[in-house]
C-alpha cells in the first residue's frame, strides 16, 4: 500500500550553513581551562556477561523492550545517557546508535540532521562507544528534560557567542542550549552535563581521527567518541548514577510510555516502506523505513544507503518510527540556528507499528513533560516494545507509505 500525506502548517526556509557556536569557549559558565584529548583512545571500562540462558522478562521503563534480570539490576544502578551524534555524510557511519533505547532526529543547520540517542537498557551490556558527538541544540534539551536528569553528553552548543569587539551576543536567544542547560542546574561542575568544552574528557570523551578506519582520516569536528562504561563510571563519582543526592531513585516521576507486544504475523500491517525529506533536495538526509513482517521491525536506511552501525556492522532497526511534525523557524541569526517547536499540543504526527500507520496528535505541555501520541480518540497510543525512532519533521513536509 503506498500513499501520500501533507500536514500544512508551518513554513520551511532552506539554507546552508554550520554553525560556529559549537566552538564557545565554555569556561565562562564552569571556570578552568580544557585539555585536549586526542587518539589512542581509550578502552571504555564496564561490560556484563549475559548467560544466554537466562529468560528476557524484564521490562525496560524507556521502550518496553524486554531484557534479563542481570541487565535490570546493573541499569537500576545507573541513569540513562542523551547524547548528540552528528548525521554529516563525511561522518557516517556513525557508532552506537544500534543500542539506543530512543532516538531522536532532526535539522541542526544547513539541512544536516542530528541525533540525540538515549542509551540505558540497550547499551547496559556492551557499554561500548557513541560517535560522532556533537554540539546541544534548544530543542534537544527540551526533549532531553523527559527523563528527569540524565546525563547528556555533548561538544559545546548552541549560546550567546559574544562578538570579541563589541561583546554582544551574535545568536538568537532561542538558540541559546548552553544556557538554558546551565539555568535548569544541569551545566555546573561536577554537574550532569557531559561537556567536552566544560569540565570532561578523556577517558570520558576523546578525539580519534581514524574511526572510520586509516584510508578515512577525519576533521576534527567528526572525531569525538564517547564510552558508555567510562561516561557511567564518571557519573557515579559525580553523585550521579541510579539515586539521587537525596537518596531518591533517578526514575522517581518518570513518565513512562504505554507499551505492548508484537501484533501476531496475521494481524500485521502491509505498510511495506515509509519515505520522507527533512528539507527538500537534500537528497543525502532521505530516509527510507523498510518493513519486514517476520521480525515486525523496521530498517532504516538514510540517503539511499542502508544505515549501519560502525561497531556491529548491523543495520539499524525499529520496531514503531514515529514521524513527528513539528514547527520550523529560520535560521535565526548569522549562524543559521534553527528553531523546532517541540512542545505544545495538537500537533500531528504518524506512528507507524506492526506494519501499520495510525494518524496521530502529540502533545508535551512544558520541557519536563512527556511527548504523549493520540489517536483520532484522543487515547494514547500504546507503543510495540523494542527500539523508536522519533523523526522530527518540519510540518509540510511530504510523507509516503
Amino acid at each position: 500500500m503506498k500513499r501520500k500525506i501533507l500536514i500544512t502548517s508551518g513554513i520551511m526556509v532552506i539554507v546552508y550553513g554550520l554553525t560556529t557556536a559549537a566552538t564557545y569557549a565554555a569556561f565562562r559558565f564552569l571556570g578552568g581551562a580544557r585539555t585536549e584529548f586526542t587518539s589512542p583512545v581509550p578502552i571504555s571500562e564496564g561490560g556484563l556477561v549475559i548467560d544466554p540462558g537466562e529468560p528476557k522478562d524484564q521490562e525496560c521503563p524507556i521502550n518496553g523492550g524486554k531484557f534479563t534480570k542481570t541487565e535490570r539490576q546493573a541499569w537500576e544502578q545507573q541513569r540513562p545517557v542523551l547524547a548528540m551524534l552528528e548525521n554529516h555524510i563525511e561522518a557516517r557511519p556513525q557508532s552506537g546508535l544500534s543500542q539506543a533505547d530512543v532516538v531522536y532526529e532532526a535539522v541542526a543547520e544547513g539541512g544536516i540532521t542530528r541525533f540525540m540517542g538515549v542509551w540505558y537498557c540497550g547499551a547496559i551490556a556492551s557499554q561500548g562507544k557513541i560517535a560522532p558527538v556533537r554540539s546541544a541544540r534548544m530543542y534537544f534539551v527540551n526533549l532531553a528534560q523527559e527523563y528527569n536528569t540524565p546525563i547528556y553528553v555533548h561538544v559545546g552548543g548552541g549560546n550567546c557567542s559574544r562578538d570579541e569587539a563589541t561583546g554582544e551576543c551574535t545568536s538568537h536567544k532561542r538558540a541559546w542550549a548552553l544556557e538554558e542547560l546551565a539555568k535548569i542546574g544541569w551545566r555546573r561542575r561536577g554537574g550532569n552535563d557531559f561537556d567536552t568544552l566544560g569540565d570532561i574528557g578523556a577517558p570520558v570523551l576523546v578525539r580519534d581521527y581514524n574511526r572510520l578506519g586509516p584510508d578515512r582520516p577525519l576533521v576534527t569536528e567528526h572525531t569525538m567518541v564517547g564510552f558508555l562504561g567510562n561516561i557511567w563510571k564518571e557519573a557515579t563519582k559525580r553523585g550521579f548514577a541510579g539515586k539521587n543526592e537525596d537518596g531518591s531513585e533517578w526514575i522517581a516521576g518518570f513518565d513512562q510510555w504505554i507499551f505492548a507486544d508484537d501484533a501476531v504475523e496475521k494481524d500485521r500491517g502491509g505498510v511495506s516502506k515509509i519515505s520522507f525529506e527533512f528539507w527538500d533536495e537534500y537528497k543525502d538526509f532521505i530516509v527510507d523505513w523498510t518493513y519486514d513482517a517476520t521480525s515486525n521491525s523496521y530498517a532504516r536506511s538514510n540517503g539511499g544507503q542502508p544505515h549501519m552501525d560502525l561497531e556491529n556492522n548491523q543495520q539499524l532497526m525499529a520496531k514503531n518510527v514515529i514521524v513527528q511534525f513539528v514547527k520550523e523557524e529560520g535560521p535565526l541569526d548569522g549562524h543559521k540556528h534553527m528553531v523546532y517547536e517541540v512542545m505544545g499540543k495538537n500537533g500531528k504526527a504518524l506512528v507507524f507499528n506492526n506494519g501499520g500507520v495510525t494518524e496521530a496528535t502529540w502533545e508535551k505541555a512544558d520541557a519536563q513533560s512527556r511527548t504523549r501520541f493520540k489517536d483520532s480518540k484522543g487515547k494514547e497510543i500504546k507503543l510495540v516494545r523494542g527500539q523508536m525512532w522519533i523523526e522530527l519533521i518540519p510540518a509540510g513536509q511530504e510523507v509516503s507509505y
